[in-house]
């Protein structure tokens, strides 16, 4: 079966809390704290594998969780660090925010992306020792992994589209032409899902093609196979019109080829304005007294297409149709790359009454669910970033709080893993 759009869950392992823990060993005085960190959380990874086709692998998983990191223990030994989850896609696989339909990676080159990063580890106590703060007993509790709803939409990554009506002879002529065998069958809707060959030309040129299954009127409206398929063509930097002129079908070549064009323009505007050649097939079963084939060729050549006859099953015309589609590739833009547009919102302050604050002398420990996901979004870095943490602080009324508990200038406030010191 070809799936080509599934909607999953991910989410990346969590950080390991950091231990609370003190040397205790004979003849060694005033051991003090030895507890470890936390291990970092497992990240979820994309990554391309030339090997599948489909997105069959996600019909029947849909949830996907890295292992978290394990937690820190005594001895000063660091928790394990979570394995990140890899998943494979397959090459031209475009990952959608769920929510928004935003694109938040295009899967075309062989680089792996991070979808989701795995939630830092937590400080142990070893830490905090300080001259004045021997024996802290505290540690710091490792920060939530990301988590994501997305969606995976195959685009196939080829050269040269091939459109038209069902049956007319498009997987014929992929099939002679190429290394690919798809099925074929003198009725309508032969061709279930897009199928790709490689077109081998001459010596080092080369291009890939794809037959998509039949588009019939209607289909940009959800009509036929067609319409779930033209998606695969968006890439494509040529398209390649087979027309049937044998009149087998008791159809007319011209209205077919105006049908066509208005389901591609309906679909997007951009795909109808894509170069395209014109090949009129099945011409070695035109009839004697047809004019099929110079009423079409009269039509297409005016608006201003190149105009080809073949016989796919015939192997007629076929390479001069091919040498001339290498040719004008020469001259295209490389296939397209979607440009990432998703921006993931920052997240904001909740209740202050939601946070655990502990005090232990002149240290302030705060924790929480909101403050925790808020830090992984700031980059410490960055001014604006800091500022935007500071408002967000402030917002929540979490300086007014420690204020009203009594905090003094100076004093040391510790989030997680960040620090920093009191000023009014």
């Amino acid at each position: 079966m070809f799936i080509d759009k599934v909607k999953i869950y991910v989410r990346a392992g969590n950080g390991g809390n950091g231990a609370v823990a003190f040397r205790r060993e004979k003849y060694v005085a005033a051991g003090g704290p030895d507890g470890g960190d936390g291990g970092h959380g497992g990240s979820v990874v994309l990554r391309v594998d030339d090997n599948l086709s489909t997105l069959m692998d996600f019909r029947y998983k849909r949830k996907y969780t890295a292992p978290s990191g394990q937690d820190g223990q005594g001895g000063m030994k660091s928790g394990k660090r979570g394995e990140d989850l890899v998943i494979k896609v397959p090459r031209g696989t475009v990952i959608r925010d769920a929510g928004t339909g935003e694109i938040i990676q295009d899967m075309s080159s062989s680089e792996d992306f991070v979808l989701c990063r795995g939630g830092r580890g937590g400080w142990g106590n070893k830490h905090f020792a300080t001259p004045t703060r021997q024996v802290p007993r505290f540690a710091k509790a490792g920060l939530p992994g990301e988590e994501h709803e997305v969606i995976l939409e195959l685009k196939l990554l080829a050269d040269v589209g091939l459109v038209g009506f069902p049956n007319v002879g498009k997987s014929t002529l992929l099939s002679v032409t190429s290394n690919a065998h798809p099925k074929i069958a003198n009725y309508h809707f032969t061709t279930l899902f897009p199928n790709l060959g490689v077109i081998y030309v001459d010596e080092g040129v080369s291009f890939v093609m794809a037959d998509i299954p039949g588009i019939i009127e209607g289909a940009a409206e959800g009509a036929g196979l067609g319409h779930d398929f033209l998606r695969h063509i968006d890439r494509c930097r040529l398209l390649v019109h087979i027309v049937d002129v044998s009149g087998s079908e008791d159809r007319d070549p011209i209205e077919d080829f105006e049908k066509i064009n208005a389901e591609l323009a309906q679909y997007s505007p951009d795909l109808a304005a894509r170069p395209m050649l014109v090949a009129a097939n099945k011409v070695d079963l035109l009839p004697p007294d047809s004019d099929n084939l110079e009423r079409l060729r009269a039509y297409v050549t005016e608006r201003g297409y190149e105009f080809f006859e073949i016989s796919a099953a015939a192997h007629l015309g076929t390479r001069e149709l091919m040498r001339q589609v290498a040719y004008r590739l020469q001259s295209l833009p490389p296939v397209m790359v979607y440009e990432p547009e998703y921006v993931k919102p920052l997240a904001e302050a909740g209740d202050v009454s939601d946070l655990r604050i502990l005090h232990d002398g002149s240290t302030w420990i705060i924790e929480g669910t909101w403050l925790s996901r808020l830090l992984n979004d700031i980059n410490f870095a960055d001014y604006e970033s800091r500022n935007y943490f500071d408002r967000q602080l402030r917002k929540s009324g979490l300086f007014q709080q420690l204020e009203d508990m009594g905090i003094e200038d100076g004093d040391t406030v510790s989030i997680y893993d960040f620090e920093f010191d009191y000023e009014r």
